[in-house]
């Protein structure tokens, strides 16, 4: 049997140049990237993947331009009511990483919804990077350790990863980026050490299950060195 990465990372890259090539509005962008999620998630779970983490709203964005992070905002909603509660009647279990400062308030209730109403969800776990930075993790694990009162002689490698958003969500063993870019853009910096990388030319919306079928036929092809 080919090896099945137990962790995906998706960085959802390339909405707004989608739209572009095809005339239309940034918000058809961002819109048709979200109507390609479902596939996605469904197709790397049902590969056997046990977590699978998406990049959907750094926590740079909030500066990009108002209409456009609306209509981003907009679709989060939606995601949450829809897609999302797919998911979890499915059996899935539904995370969020990243901060709830700054988040609005209806936007942080459908969080604490999602997270509680499929805490039992063994299928696998979808992780949502919302309002998410990797550095911004890092430091997040830092206050919670200092506020826990761990001394400086164990704060080691694993206490930091312990004190990480969701803790329980292991390493990537495969990072995944579409559009062309070949850069990690602050995505799961601790979590992406020995992470393998495979780096698509098709924009987001364009994905499908096939290209699933693909990556992780890509990663089985692999032999994966941890510096040992």
């Amino acid at each position: 049997m080919p090896e099945v990465p137990t962790h995906v990372g998706y960085i959802l890259d390339g909405n707004r140049r989608w739209a572009k090539t095809h005339g239309l509005p940034t918000y058809e962008g961002h819109l048709a990237g979200y109507n390609a999620l479902y596939d996605v998630i469904k197709a790397t779970s049902d590969a056997g993947v046990k977590f699978i983490s998406l990049y959907t709203f750094s926590a740079q964005n909030w500066s990009r331009a108002e209409e456009e992070v609306n209509g981003i905002l907009k679709i989060i909603r939606r995601m949450f009511r829809g897609m999302l509660k797919r998911l979890i009647k499915d059996g899935h279990r539904v995370i969020v990483l990243g901060s709830r400062v700054g988040v609005p308030d209806d936007i942080v209730t459908l969080i604490e919804e999602a997270e509680e109403s499929s805490q039992e969800g063994a299928r696998s776990t979808v992780a949502i990077c919302f309002n998410y930075g990797g550095q911004e993790e890092i430091v997040r694990a830092a206050r919670r350790l200092v506020r826990r009162g761990v001394s400086v002689e164990d704060v080691t490698m694993e206490s930091v990863a312990s004190a990480l958003d969701h803790p329980e969500v292991p390493p990537c063993d495969l990072i995944v980026r579409t559009s062309g870019e070949q850069r990690l853009s602050d995505f799961m910096l601790w979590r992406a050490a020995y992470s393998e990388f495979i780096f698509l030319g098709k924009y987001w919306p364009e994905m499908t299950k096939e290209d699933v079928t693909s990556i992780l036929e890509e990663y089985a092809r692999r032999s994966r060195r941890f510096g040992g």
